[in-house]
């Protein structure tokens, strides 16, 4: 078994993922990240990540499959032997922005599946191991964390079922700190503003103006490493004392203002 503690990153081969690898590498973890495409294709990110770090691991899983989920522990077991830390990032966004009034059930079971009901079933199966691994060895530190959005509290009526999978996965992060918490095992909320990543490429006009004209308080995109080092201080027990709660790295746009 590795000494150094293990953190499971689910989505976390580019983007808002794929910084919070990158810190919690650099925090000293080995790290298991998952996504959906195969591994040739995340082939480039793995050995750009191994010329600094040697323990990373990439599994290609669907986080709404039971099936792919049980490949993700048992990877991390087999290679390991041990979970430290989950984070519950991947997630996907509408294929197309409709209007509430028109928007697709198959979106919206899409969208469901992958983005809420993956990481709750994960989260299910993780924290079982993690609270196994609590009885063996008390002074273990444990957490996950869950990566929502801004629109787990904005709507946006041309990505209702986005809006309401974020919402729910708030309140997911919610209940398993509260299920956890006398086992000592803290949850945490991460929730990103506008961060650049391939997600948000397509409506980069529209943001840079509506950033330019104030709609943030730091007038800047945020970065995935923006949000990679808020996990890493939750991760490296900074937050210790305050399981269940809401980090904002949203650059100030969550702030009421006349």
């Amino acid at each position: 078994m590795l000494e150094r503690r293990v953190a499971l990153v689910t989505g976390g081969s580019r983007g808002i993922g794929l910084g919070i690898v990158r810190s919690l590498l650099e925090e000293g973890l080995a790290v298991v990240l998952s996504g959906q495409r195969s591994a040739q294709d995340v082939q480039g990110v793995v050995d750009e990540l191994r010329e600094c770090w040697e323990d990373v691991l990439y599994v290609q899983a669907d986080n709404s499959k039971v099936q792919d989920r049980q490949v993700l522990l048992d990877t991390v077991r087999k290679a390991w032997g041990r979970l430290d830390v989950l984070v519950n990032n991947a997630g996907v966004a509408p294929s197309v922005r409709a209007d509430i009034l028109d928007a697709t059930e198959q979106s919206f079971d899409h969208l469901i599946n992958v983005n809420l009901k993956g990481p709750y079933f994960l989260t299910q199966a993780a924290a079982n191991w993690m609270i196994e691994q609590k009885r063996a060895q008390a002074e273990r530190v444990c957490c996950v964390i869950n990566v929502t959005s801004i629109s787990a509290d904005t709507a946006s009526v041309n990505r209702g079922d986005y809006c309401l999978t974020k919402a729910a996965l708030a309140m997911s992060s919610r209940l398993w700190s509260v299920r956890l918490a006398e086992y000592g095992i803290n949850v945490y909320e991460i929730r990103p503003g506008i961060i650049a990543t391939d997600m948000t490429s397509g409506v980069k006009d529209k943001y840079d103006a509506l950033i330019e004209d104030g709609l943030l308080l730091q007038r800047r995109w945020g970065l995935p490493e923006d949000v990679g080092k808020a996990a890493a201080a939750l991760v490296r027990g900074d937050f210790a004392y305050s399981t269940g709660q809401v980090i904002m790295v949203d650059g100030g746009f969550s702030i009421s203002r006349l």
